[in-house]
């Protein structure tokens, strides 16, 4: 569990001292109670994890199924609006931001939820749905809606969320620095205005050349 407080310490420039995060950071105050709720679940006293877990959701605004598996290290910030399902599995090294939903599909059991890599971010807002895998070092972008599988070290933004950018090697993430996300519409509407210029400039290469032919066959005909 403490590996909670010091991912917090790591993570968030304003968190000063171990009692402070313990004491003020709800998102860390969810993982501990969700420790003792998950172990309630797995030992077969199914309804004492569910209302260990409703507490939880009531004093720290998470929401975490006793029956989700989180690993070490995962550090929600903020937290409040924040919904884990039954069969979410999350990786060492994940970064949370407020509201964020790793939900499920269908009415269907077994694996429903999804399986989250180690050191990924999920922005604020984003929602993953389904049995998806999102591979290790992914950032998915504030507002996203994840429907797919995504690739290890991928960059994936809007809805539905389209892959951005992909980098063959490991991608060193900034967990706190998630507003600089590329917005493929905008980059593409970028890419079109630089098309337009350059046929704008040919355009005026050709006007030039077109009067210097005027002129001179003006002066032929004098």
């Amino acid at each position: 569990m403490w590996s909670y407080v010091r991912a917090a310490l790591e993570r968030d420039p304003a968190a000063r001292n171990r009692f402070e995060v313990v004491l003020c950071y709800p998102g860390v105050q969810a993982l501990i109670l969700h420790r003792f709720a998950g172990f309630f679940w797995r030992i077969g006293l199914r309804t004492v994890a569910r209302l260990l877990s409703h507490f939880n959701r009531l004093v720290t605004g998470v929401e975490i199924h006793p029956g989700a598996r989180i690993a070490d290290g995962v550090f929600i910030d903020h937290g409040m609006g924040v919904v884990v399902g039954e069969t979410s599995e999350i990786g060492e090294g994940v970064t949370i931001f407020q509201g964020v939903t790793l939900g499920g599909t269908g009415k269907g059991r077994g694996k429903r939820h999804p399986t989250v890599g180690r050191n990924a971010v999920l922005g604020a807002g984003a929602v993953v749905l389904g049995p998806v895998k999102i591979g290790d070092n992914v950032r998915v972008g504030a507002g996203s809606v994840v429907l797919r599988d995504v690739e290890a070290n991928s960059t994936v933004v809007g809805v539905p969320a389209r892959v951005a950018r992909r980098d063959g090697g490991r991608v060193r993430l900034r967990p706190l620095d998630h507003s600089d996300v590329p917005d493929p519409i905008v980059e593409r509407l970028e890419r079109l205005e630089a098309e337009i210029g350059e046929v704008e400039d040919l355009m005026a290469a050709l006007k030039k050349e077109y009067e210097a032919r005027l002129r001179s066959l003006r002066g032929e005909g004098r």
